[in-house]
């Protein structure tokens, strides 16, 4: 039995987990939104929101409580600059877990793992704005296709061999025996 185990394993050892973790968080803080599995978000979550408390504090001893979770100087200056000050009025619950449903590959559930104030511009994605088509190409004149075009002289006595791949022809030369 597995009495007062608090914790998902998530089939991993306890280094690689919190490696893991550490990676996750780096993203999080980086760009304040992941997509990842729900049991990982959910393990993510506590670990996540003792840092921002940590940023709320703003000693030496937390910044080098938070270093020790987010590996990147720069994103320690994000958390205790950018980040914790908009939560200061917030006593917790600094992020939301919104469920995706099942990743086709697998099935397993997916979450999107987001702090709950992000500025709008951040909130608000650009969509993927569809390329512009090309214009359509004006129609070659009679004279055009009357004239005859050049041919292109083989290179040595080769012939075409077809290859499997999209089907493209390639040109090879025939190997010479006792040479």
């Amino acid at each position: 039995m597995r009495h007062a185990m608090r914790h998902r394993k998530l089939g991993r050892t306890s280094s690689h987990r919190e490696a893991l973790f550490r990676n996750q968080l780096q993203s999080l803080v980086e760009k304040e939104r992941i997509v990842t599995t729900l049991p990982k978000a959910k393990e993510l979550r506590p670990i996540a929101e003792k840092v921002i408390t940590r940023g709320k504090h703003g000693s030496v001893h937390d910044r080098r409580w938070v270093l020790s979770w987010v590996l990147s100087r720069d994103l320690v200056k994000k958390v205790f600059d950018e980040i914790a000050p908009r939560f200061t009025t917030r006593p917790g619950g600094y992020l939301r877990i919104v469920k995706l449903g099942p990743r086709q590959g697998d099935g397993a559930e997916m979450a999107v793992l987001e702090l709950v104030e992000r500025p709008e511009a951040v909130a608000a994605e650009p969509e993927e704005t569809p390329k512009p088509k090309k214009a359509a190409r004006p129609k070659k004149e009679a004279s055009d296709e009357a004239k005859p075009k050049p041919k292109k002289e083989a290179k040595g006595d080769g012939k075409k061999v077809q290859t499997k791949k999209e089907g493209r022809s390639q040109t090879s030369k025939p190997k010479k025996i006792g040479a």
